[in-house]
């Protein structure tokens, strides 16, 4: 058999993905009686809102070598794939979409805005399913999930009324995280901390000094707070008024004494605004002060700013320090005072705190089994340090606002009755009426924060708790995903999971870097360096990309993606090809089965070969598989085709047929077992070879051969 000149990625590649299709291995239903010990990955689902990007290309890579791997090795595996609809990160991406149009999503009605980002998201489910193949992802497309499949959407309605009736779930008026231009609450991991310049103003408050970089937050501050042990304030009482001239005219203050006061900063004095701020929220709770609000949801100063009321506040401010100088109430002013802000992690704008009746969920709870697991090394993190992070943030939990003021995502299933306020948890949309006084309900307008959904995925994609899915496949094997997100979803799904199915959701963790650009910088649209992955394998074939995706690439690392590095990936999958070209060229009179005599070199060069197997292996075994790839690509080309085949021609080229059936089957044994070795990491180019040669008890397909002993 003979084959053609030069590889073809472009015409061999849909043709390979519609075999292995074809062929039913990717469900592990259909794998032969070998493959008995279940393996499971379930796939991190891909925000259905756009193309599949460089990151996204390095966990299809990761996860399908995993996948193939263990599908040779005799397991049952199982890489399941699913989408995200990704709830405030998707209506970000369309409402971008809209602006480019001159709409808003706040001129549309609700009912058909959500259809609208239904279609869109749909649109590019379909998109990314296509993408994902091309990468060569043996996942099975027969199980496929998407975050608001009805199945899904009823696990994650069970477990909001479990929590709720476990007390873990309550609604409360508290401070929170709110972005003025998307109209939305956020969770502390939804928001960056950005250093920020501002001036820092020195303000005269009746016989105190009090410092702000928010003086547009002060017209409500009617109480002065102090350290109880500041000696410099001995002779204010706890609860004493005091008489002062103000932003607006006069005012009486209280004295409040609380210990969270740091003495060594500022004057030790600071008043306090409740209403857009944690700290000073925390504060009025415990000495139940009033709380007044001064900035409306939109970022513009009410009516208790008198003049100002209606203004944004970054146009207010530095007319309010006029007005206070004018009245002789401004100290002094820095200038170049850096401080963090913390800003919403999609559009960069400022978060304001507002105090609002959100949907809380108690974490502290939930994490102590999740630190009980982690402790007891039920779960391994590679690379080992995520560990320590994941438990110094599940230590220090706070509650978590699972509520959104958006309209795409899953509707939280509760009700409030408009008379008495009584709230009805009601998954199934039965109770119409409030049972406590008779009066109407209201449905709740708000949606899941989507990491709550995706948080229960790994247990709720199987089927949890009654199918033969869950049984057979949970918990999981290895949960492959971003550092990153090491917070946002992988601790919740460990809470999750334990909390649920009293079982952790998979026994490895696999954290991936960042993939930057060629010269280590992050990608990102505003810089022009987005690397799309498929023009790379348009360019240079699939194998290329990911095997160069792979090699160097350690757990936790970020990874620079340079062009030349998969152009180079591409001249080895050309070596592959000439290589298995040749030695196919050269089986004239080969019988497979005939026993040949190995001289000594031949029997250590194989010897040689299987100890490279088992160092391979090993490697693989460890999840290393940046170590293992490199191994064979060097082996492969330094050893194989440098060396080995370039000894042989000898013995082709002559006229003694021994010492040719030597040579051919010392050739074919290292080039089939070197063709599976690689397999994992360049599936097509693989199979296409695979499949040209001439070997008997040859199966479907190279992806259920058996791994090189």
């Amino acid at each position: 058999m003979e084959l053609p000149p030069q590889y073809n990625a472009k015409e061999v590649e849909d043709k390979i993905y519609q075999l292995w299709e074809k062929s039913g291995f990717f469900n592990p239903d259909n794998l032969p009686a070998r493959h008995k010990k279940p393996f499971t990955i379930i796939m991190p689902p891909a925000n259905a809102n756009g193309n599949l990007h460089a990151g996204h290309a390095l966990v299809m890579t990761i996860e399908d070598i995993m996948t193939r791997y263990k599908r040779m090795n005799g397991f049952k595996a199982l890489w399941l794939p699913g989408l995200d609809h990704a709830g405030f990160e998707t209506q970000v991406v369309y409402e971008k979409k809209l602006e480019k149009e001159g709409k808003s999503r706040f001129q549309i009605p609700p009912e058909q805005l959500y259809k609208e980002i239904m279609d869109f998201t749909l649109a590019n489910k379909t998109n990314i399913e296509s993408q994902t193949r091309k990468m060569g992802a043996s996942c099975d497309w027969s199980r496929e999930k998407f975050t608001l499949d009805a199945d899904i959407v009823k696990t994650v309605y069970n477990t909001f009324e479990k929590l709720y009736k476990d007390g873990l779930i309550y609604r409360g008026k508290k401070i929170i995280n709110w972005c003025p231009k998307h109209q939305t609450s956020l969770s502390d991991l939804e928001t960056n901390d950005t250093e920020k310049v501002d001036k820092f103003y020195y303000l005269k408050y009746g016989p105190f000094t009090i410092a702000t970089s928010r003086p547009e937050t002060k017209f409500g501050d009617k109480y002065v707070v102090m350290h109880p042990k500041d000696k410099r304030y001995k002779d204010y009482k706890d609860g004493q008024k005091i008489e002062l001239e103000w932003i607006n005219g006069p005012i009486t203050a209280t004295i409040v004494k609380d210990d969270v006061i740091d003495m060594e900063f500022g004057t030790g004095v600071m008043t306090i605004t409740p209403w857009h701020d944690a700290v000073d929220f925390g504060i009025a709770e415990r000495h139940n002060l009033e709380k007044e609000q001064i900035i409306d949801f939109y970022g513009k100063l009410l009516p208790i700013a008198g003049e100002f009321a209606g203004m944004k506040i970054t146009e207010a401010r530095q007319l309010i320090i006029d007005k206070l100088q004018s009245k002789g109430l401004v100290e002094k002013v820095e200038e170049n005072y850096k401080h963090i802000v913390k800003t919403c992690y999609k559009c960069n704008a400022s978060i304001e705190p507002q105090i609002k009746e959100q949907w809380f969920l108690k974490m502290k709870p939930l994490a102590e089994p999740a630190i009980k697991a982690i402790e007891k090394n039920q779960i391994k993190f590679m690379p080992e340090h995520y560990k320590k992070i994941s438990l110094h943030w599940l230590k220090n939990i706070i509650d978590w606002n699972i509520s959104r003021q958006i309209v795409w995502g899953i509707p939280i299933p509760a009700k409030t009755c408009e008379k008495c306020g009584e709230i009805y948890v009601d998954i199934n949309n039965k109770i119409n009426v409030c049972k406590k006084c008779g009066g109407s309900l209201k449905k709740d307008p708000d949606t899941f924060d989507t990491w709550f959904s995706s948080g229960q995925w790994p247990y709720a994609t199987l089927g949890f708790p009654k199918s033969k899915d869950f049984k057979t496949f949970y918990p999981t094997d290895v949960m492959e995903t971003a550092g990153e997100i090491i917070f946002f979803w992988v601790a919740r799904m460990i809470m999750f999971g334990l909390y649920n199915t009293k079982k952790i959701p998979f026994k490895n963790v696999y954290l991936h870097g960042l993939v930057l650009d060629a010269k280590g910088q992050k990608m990102s649209k505003s810089k022009g360096n987005v690397i799309n992955p498929l023009d790379l394998t348009d360019k240079y074939g699939t194998d290329a990309l990911r095997i160069g995706l792979v090699v160097g690439n350690t757990p936790g690392t970020s990874l620079a993606l340079d062009e030349n590095k998969i152009k180079g990936y591409r001249n080895f999958a050309t070596k592959v090809w000439n290589a298995s070209r040749f030695v196919l060229m050269n089986l004239e009179g080969y019988k497979e089965n005939s026993k040949v005599s190995l001289d000594a070199k031949d029997k250590k060069t194989l010897k040689d070969f299987q100890k490279e197997v088992k160092e391979i292996t090993k490697e693989m075994d460890s999840f290393r598989f940046y170590t293992a790839a490199e191994k064979i690509y060097h082996y492969f080309w330094h050893t194989f085709c440098d060396k080995i085949i370039e000894e042989q021609k000898t013995k082709l080229y002559g006229t003694d047929a021994k010492e040719k059936a030597k040579a051919q089957y010392l050739l074919m044994t290292i080039l089939v077992e070197s063709l599976k070795l690689l397999h994992p990491f360049m599936p097509f180019i693989t199979e296409e070879i695979y499949q040209q040669l001439p070997i008997k008890g040859k199966k479907q397909c190279i992806m259920i051969e058996d791994w090189p002993a």
